[in-house]
Formats: structure tokens, C-alpha cells, sequence
């Protein structure tokens, strides 16, 4: 299925979603809050993706949303205050729900951020697994800088990734955060010194991913976000219950067999949800 605001393209079993308007720095149009949890939930169902790649194109990843988007209908709902306010909110609602699909998604997400990663984009960042980034990179809550409180998940996600008087000041200022810096704080992983060293260190790591078991890897996933909002003895609840249910002694065999004859254990994918 064609998109308008990224192209999709399945190499293997790694999968890249590439953010394609360069010209308008990559800016969020009102079609991507559909597109986007459209494109990730297709590959997540598919059962043959292992890891999903979000990139970008031009000096920048992503300046956020496009300010058409705020003359949209959609983005102002009319009527009277109590309607419009309820509108609003279920609007809002549904564009949170646009990034949490990349937290639902049973394969890992990896960013892979050059330039800007402003608004918008920082809040899609926030809510993939692992992000990376080269040396010119730089994160901004710009929210603030245009009078608005972020909405679609920064506030929530990034005290959790890094320190949270640092995403305070980070929130209240509007300040830019280098790419150094952010890798010091854990925001990104590792900085690379330019965009295609960038993503070939990225598609090499989705590559090694993709070599574990997709369900090994989908149940650390599940684990790791359910311990984020829950304490530790919920945590443990939680991977018992999977471990369970999940538990697969023949991908531990496979495993035990490619490490005996020097080779990549051949693992299933996992099985494809059929559509509704």
C-alpha cells in the first residue's frame, strides 16, 4: 500500500519506514497519524519482520507538525465548548495512539535520527525501542517554543529514558539537546559521524536482531515496557505468566545447534495475525 507522508520497503526480514518530504523537513501532515500505526501495525501482523527501521531524508529528521495541519478541521473542531473541547481530546487521543503503535509492534523499532528531531519527531522517537543518531543531531521539545504543552508523548516517555530534571529543563526551555549529550543521558545509543554511516551501523544491528528468535526478542519487549509502568514485583508477575505460555524448548535447541556448528540458529517467524 502506497503512503504519502514515508516509503516502506522489507528487506530480509528488516523492514524501513522512511520519512520521504525532505523539502518540508519532514514534517507530520495530517495523513501520518493514519499512515503511520497503518504501515507499522501491516508489518507487525505480517509475523516475517524482526526489526522495523524508522529513518529519514535531507538535512533533517523531522521539524515536528506541519502548521497547515493546525488550519486542519480535524485539529480545530467547531460547535459549541463542551463539544469542541470532547472532540479535541479524542482527536489528541487518537494521534498518542498513532506512536504508541510502535510500542504494540512485536518487533523492536530503531530511529535512526540525522539533523533536527524536533516535536512531533521526538515524540516518535520516544516511543521506539532504540535510538540512534550521527554527530549533528540535535533533540527539541519545540512545543514550548510555540506555545504548547507537548500532548502526543515526550512528557511522558522521556523522563524515562533519561534523567528527569533533565527532561524538565529540557521541557520548560525548549533548549536543544546535541547529540553528545544525548548520548551521555542514554537518549541514543550510539552517534555516528554521518548519515550513511549512520544507517549502515543501524541496518547492521536491525540484521543481528533479526537473527534472535522473534519471540524471544517480542517477550523481552512486552517485559521491558510492562516493567517501565509497573513495580517490580508486577514486573516479575508478567514475565512468569509469558515465560508460561511462551516458554519453547525447540528455539533453545536451534540455538544450542548454531552455536555448535558456527552458524545463525534458523528461528520460525512468528505466526501472521489475520486480518478482522
Amino acid at each position: 500500500m502506497g503512503y504519502r507522508c514515508f516509503e516502506v520497503d522489507v528487506t530480509g526480514r528488516v523492514a524501513q519506514l522512511v520519512l520521504n518530504r525532505p523539502a518540508a523537513l519532514n514534517t507530520l501532515l495530517p495523513e501520518f497519524w493514519r499512515e503511520l500505526p497503518d504501515a507499522v501495525g501491516r508489518l507487525s501482523d505480517a509475523g516475517d519482520v524482526r526489526a522495523l527501521i524508522i529513518s529519514s531524508t535531507g538535512r533533517h529528521f523531522c521539524a515536528g507538525m506541519d502548521l497547515a495541519s493546525f488550519e486542519h478541521t480535524d485539529l480545530l473542531p467547531s460547535g459549541d465548548p463542551a463539544r469542541a473541547n470532547a472532540g479535541r481530546k479524542r482527536l489528541i487521543t487518537r494521534m498518542q495512539d498513532a506512536f504508541t503503535a510502535l510500542e504494540r509492534a512485536r518487533m523492536p523499532v530503531l530511529a535512526a535520527v540525522q539533523g533536527g528531531c524536533l516535536g512531533g519527531g521526538l515524540d516518535l522517537i520516544t516511543a521506539c525501542d532504540l535510538r540512534y543518531a550521527t554527530a549533528d543531531a540535535f533533540f527539541v521539545v519545540q512545543e514550548t517554543n510555540i506555545g504548547i504543552t507537548a500532548d502526543l508523548g515526550t512528557l511522558q516517555r522521556l523522563p524515562t529514558l533519561i534523567p528527569a530534571g533533565v527532561a524538565r529543563e529540557l521541557a520548560y526551555t525548549g533548549w536543544r539537546l546535541p547529540a553528545a549529550r544525548a548520548r551521555e543521558l542514554g537518549l541514543v545509543n550510539e552517534v555516528f559521524g554521518d548519515h550513511d554511516a549512520l544507517l549502515a551501523g543501524v541496518r547492521e544491528i536491525a540484521a543481528e536482531i533479526a537473527e534472535r528468535s522473534p519471540l524471544a526478542v517480542w517477550g523481552s519487549k512486552e517485559s521491558l515496557l510492562y516493567a517501565r509502568d509497573h513495580d517490580v514485583a508486577a514486573g516479575l508477575d508478567q514475565i512468569a505468566t509469558w515465560q508460561t505460555g511462551a516458554f519453547q524448548a525447540e528455539e533453545v535447541a536451534e540455538a544450542l545447534r548454531g552455536r555448535a556448528g558456527g552458524h545463525p540458529p534458523d528461528y520460525p517467524d512468528l505466526p501472521a495475525v489475520p486480518p478482522l
